[in-house]
């Protein structure tokens, strides 16, 4: 029996603004300064799983010539482009009645794009483990990720605590590692989230999901119909010219709603595998804190030419810039000062503590050495942050300060355009800054 994987990659990484913008989410970003973008990385951890051929994604219509780019190894016909975003049933309804058309005994993976994973060799085990049960079992298995804290975050697998055992109720014979499912829950309170993680019959969601492709479309006939309908009147396109028309006619009158809400929470046979593997949704910078190498201040840095003076829980992450000096922030918690394509996040920063002295030199570092193009301060009362960028001569030939004067942030953008000053004043409550 083949196995198909799906990624699912159609989100825009809002939390993780202003590294992730619309125009190029995370999941299409090298966010971990490893030399692989997160989708890179989770097609990389199926190689001995399944060919190229057999791997799919989904995702929006404006990102399709990022995926051909970024993953040049699978079949233009196996990118699946989303019209418009209609949450992840519709999304997994188109991606496996295609597979259905021409591997109609597919077993299937579906993940999303931008997870983070740590220990592959456990991520395949633990796969194939699954892939074995819904290869013999009309059944749906979910990875349940084993919690080492209250998250308040994720959503959570309950399982059945008197499972294990070779037979479950319904008297269907699986491996002792598989557990029932006997509920799935919403994101809790960090009270909740407590409880969860004393009881030990809890997991959080990863979003994972194993099953032969026969037992996926029949689940989604008979708890999501409507969109069961839609993809039946598209599948006749499927493998021809007309497809990406009449996807583009049909897909969007599709129910928008998750996989959890449409089945998981309604079907029966869900198994869920505990699992240990290193997982992170890196949803949120503080996550990308918790998964990246700090130092003594507990900064964490994605970047080359990166200075950090008096900085405290600060996270910086810098692809294109030639370097950065960092100056004076600081944070009792895990939460960041982003510098990512020429722009910061200037919200939050801590009181000064740098002397006048150690801002001056500084500042001549930002303006005189051409390696620097960003400078971040927290030492002036009224200015939040200033960014200067300079041409390959070490000549500044733009800047930006974000002030604070009376609870209102203001930005100035200056800069040269033919000899003329371009001045720009705006009030915001976060401030993004690119020159441009």
């Amino acid at each position: 029996m083949e196995t198909h994987v799906v990624i699912m990659a159609g989100g825009i990484g809002s939390r993780f603004w202003p590294m992730s913008t619309p125009e190029l989410p995370k999941q299409f970003i090298d966010v971990l300064g490893c030399g692989r973008t997160l989708i890179q990385l989770t097609a990389d951890r199926f190689r001995t799983l399944c060919p190229p051929e057999n791997v799919w994604v989904v995702t929006s219509s404006s990102y399709v010539s990022i995926v051909r780019e970024q993953l040049p190894e699978i079949p233009a016909e196996n990118i699946l482009p989303e019209p418009c975003a209609r949450n992840t049933a519709p999304c997994i309804a188109y991606a496996c009645w295609k597979i259905k058309v021409r591997h109609p005994d597919a077993n299937v993976v579906v993940t999303p794009a931008d997870a983070l994973v740590l220990d592959v060799p456990e991520y395949r085990r633990v796969l194939s483990e699954a892939l074995s049960f819904t290869a013999d079992n009309d059944a749906i298995v979910t990875i349940g990720i084993t919690p080492t804290r209250p998250e308040t975050g994720y959503g959570y697998i309950c399982a059945r605590q008197d499972t294990g055992a070779e037979l479950d109720e319904a008297g269907v014979e699986h491996p002792s590692e598989l557990l029932e499912v006997a509920a799935f829950k919403e994101k809790p309170s960090l009270e909740l989230a407590q409880a969860y993680l004393s009881a030990g019959n809890y997991f959080w969601n990863a979003g994972i999901f194993v099953w032969n492709v026969g037992t996926i479309t029949a689940a989604l006939r008979e708890y999501a119909p409507q969109i069961a309908a839609v993809m039946d009147r598209i599948a006749p396109s499927f493998y021809t010219g007309a497809e990406e028309t009449v996807v583009r006619t049909l897909f969007p009158s599709c129910e928008k709603i998750s996989i959890d809400y449409a089945v998981m929470e309604k079907a029966e046979r869900i198994y869920t595998i505990p699992a240990e593997f290193g997982w992170s949704d890196l949803g949120t910078w503080g996550s990308l804190h918790a998964n990246l190498g700090k130092d003594e201040g507990s900064n964490a840095v994605v970047g080359e030419g990166v200075h950090l003076y008096d900085c405290k829980g600060t996270v910086v992450h810098i692809s294109d810039l030639k370097g950065a000096v960092i100056a004076g922030t600081h944070c009792e918690g895990p939460w960041l000062n982003p510098v990512h394509r020429g722009g910061m996040n200037a919200k939050m920063l801590r009181p000064p503590t740098l002397s006048e002295a150690q801002r001056e030199c500084l500042l001549r570092r930002a303006f005189n050495r051409d390696f620097t193009d960003a400078y971040l301060d927290g030492r002036s009362d009224n200015t939040m942050m200033s960014y200067e960028r300079s041409n390959n001569r070490g000549e500044l030939v733009g800047s930006v300060v974000a002030t604070r004067d009376l609870g209102t942030s203001r930005v100035w953008r200056g800069g040269t355009n033919g000899g003329r000053e371009r001045t720009r004043k705006v009030t915001l409550a976060e401030v993004d800054i690119a020159l441009t």
